[in-house]
């Protein structure tokens, strides 16, 4: 079997190194018979960030099927989250590429190991819709205490519009003078338009009605 490994450290200023991981995944990959056909290793490079040079190769080469399996010393190295857990391996999956994670034990090359996966995936469920009830939650609390949820809305001085329109001026130009947006002003000439349309309206009921 064709595989890669990955190893990562945060700092590397001397005080941390990625011979430890690097010397255990040859040595297990040594033990199955695997063939190491590339190795990539990010230093200094915290586990926090989305993008890392050597992992975005990695996944860029998991793409294109140069190997068949990776392998990292421990899942921490590797993903940042649980739910960038889950997403890379279902993309390996996808991809027929199995996943080791020496020190977790996991292994997907394995039954064991493909039900671990099921499980990993069913807690980053669970986390996503505790994350929504929380949120749903603290919106509700916002919302009874009185706080105004949304953007703020820009003030359009609709007859300052009327105006610049009437000179002649682009939508563009008129948005730039009055300082909002051109979708923000022409709702809010809409808006007037349509007031007018009711106002009028109701002033003829009164006619006829008198």
């Amino acid at each position: 079997m064709r595989v890669a490994t990955y190893s990562r450290v945060s700092t590397s200023n001397g005080s941390q190194s990625t011979d430890m991981q690097v010397r255990e995944l040859r040595e297990y990959a040594e033990r199955r018979e695997f063939h190491i056909v590339k190795e990539y290793t990010d230093n200094g490079v915290s586990g926090s960030k989305d993008s890392r040079p050597a992992l975005n190769q990695l996944r860029i080469d998991a793409g294109q099927r140069r190997f068949d399996a990776v392998l990292v010393w421990k899942l921490d190295r590797f993903a940042r989250s649980l739910k960038n857990l889950v997403n890379a391996l279902a993309e390996f999956e996808a991809l027929g590429i199995a996943f080791v994670s020496l020190r977790d034990n996991l292994d997907l090359t394995t039954p064991s190991g493909r039900l671990m996966f099921q499980i990993i995936g069913a807690m980053a469920e669970f986390e996503r819709a505790l994350i929504q009830e929380r949120v749903k939650a603290g919106l509700a609390h916002a919302k009874a205490k009185g706080v105004r949820l949304g953007r703020r809305k820009t003030p359009v001085n609709t007859s300052r519009v009327e105006v610049l329109r009437a000179l002649g001026l682009s939508w563009g130009k008129v948005a730039a003078e009055c300082g909002a947006s051109i979708p923000t002003i022409q709702r809010a000439m809409r808006a007037r338009a349509s007031d007018a349309v009711v106002a009028a309206a109701n002033a003829k009921l009164g006619v006829l009605h008198v």
